[in-house]
């Protein structure tokens, strides 16, 4: 599904205009990253907890020339679905 089709999505199922879902699906993702950035997680009850995972620096190599090379350390977000997503998929 596109951000377009998922826009659609809730301007049908919430009787607003596709302007008001792409403003509310913004404000969402908007509010869910600057919690991140700030306290580290945010839970959202129903579809999971976002939070954040620092991976440390590492070494590796470049598949085509087998040439060793160092990955640096990087910050990034992790997803985890909550018990109710899961179940609701596996029905």
């Amino acid at each position: 599904m596109t951000k377009a089709e998922l826009v659609a999505k809730i301007a049908s199922e919430a009787d607003v205009t596709q302007a008001q879902a792409n403003r509310a699906l913004k404000s969402f993702v908007s509010a869910v990253s600057d919690e991140v950035k700030t306290t580290g997680s945010i839970n959202v009850t129903g579809l999971g907890t976002f939070t954040v995972a620092k991976r440390p620096a590492r070494s590796g190599f470049n598949p085509r020339t087998r040439e060793p090379i160092k990955i640096p350390a990087s910050t990034s977000v992790r997803f985890k679905c909550s018990k109710s997503l899961k179940d609701a998929l596996n029905d």
